[in-house]
């Protein structure tokens, strides 16, 4: 049989398991609580505690260094940017107003070729106008016929005409009428409006002639007729 054990033997187990801290065998069968954590144990948490809060705080702080640095690459993207299209802006501005330089250039040498294609024919066409308006004076009224748009079947009318007031003669002067020229101008000063040099040039009263005649007639064949029908012009 088994021996049970007595009273005294339990409590001198349990005074020896007290004072071991418990850490006999019989503590199991009188108590269910865990012992407390070591110092160790404590000290090993409170170490992972402090280096998950360091770990913690720097990606906190790589974050913002990140997110700093990601601001400022940015910034820079937007004023390199503007300056590029600053750059661009002014470039256009620089081409368009060299285009616009070039173009007020060909202008100007346009106009002024043009000028001077224009004084050139005017200058031609005095010289022809000398060449034609100096000889003989019925050369002179032939030439100019073209200026009143009358054809050279007029100059027969007009040679008849002036033939009988003067001869043709620049100076011929009327002195009981005051009449002169190859026109016979009445007075002759009216002739000035036709050029200063009316006395004894005789284009310049040739040209005036014609202008009367044109006015006053219509053509020198009409100037003609009336001529031989009242003996006056």
């Amino acid at each position: 049989m088994t021996k049970r054990p007595t009273l005294r033997g339990l409590a001198v187990a349990t005074a020896t398991v007290v004072a071991t801290g418990g850490a006999a065998l019989g503590v199991s069968a009188w108590s269910d609580s865990p012992s407390a954590p070591s110092a160790a144990t404590l000290a090993a948490m409170q170490a992972s505690r402090d280096a998950a809060a360091r770990e913690e705080v720097r990606d906190k702080q790589e974050a913002l260094r990140a997110a700093e640095a990601q601001r400022r690459a940015e910034v820079a993207a937007q004023r390199a940017a503007e300056r590029k299209a600053a750059l661009e802006r002014k470039a256009a501005l620089e081409r368009k107003a060299a285009l616009e330089r070039a173009a007020a250039e060909r202008a100007a040498a346009e106009r002024a070729a043009a000028e001077r294609e224009a004084a050139e024919e005017r200058a031609e066409e005095r010289a022809s106008r000398s060449t034609e308006r100096s000889g003989d004076p019925r050369d002179i009224a032939r030439a100019m016929l073209g200026e009143h748009g009358w054809s050279d079947s007029q100059f027969d009318c007009l040679d008849s005409l002036w033939t009988k007031e003067s001869g043709w003669n620049p100076t011929a002067d009327n002195p009981t009428s005051s009449a002169y020229g190859i026109p016979q101008a009445l007075p002759g000063s009216k002739m000035a409006s036709a050029g200063p040099d009316w006395e004894t040039d005789p284009a310049t009263q040739i040209a005036w002639g014609l202008g009367y005649i044109a006015e006053v007639y219509g053509t020198p064949c009409s100037a003609w007729d009336h001529s031989q029908a009242n003996d006056w012009y």
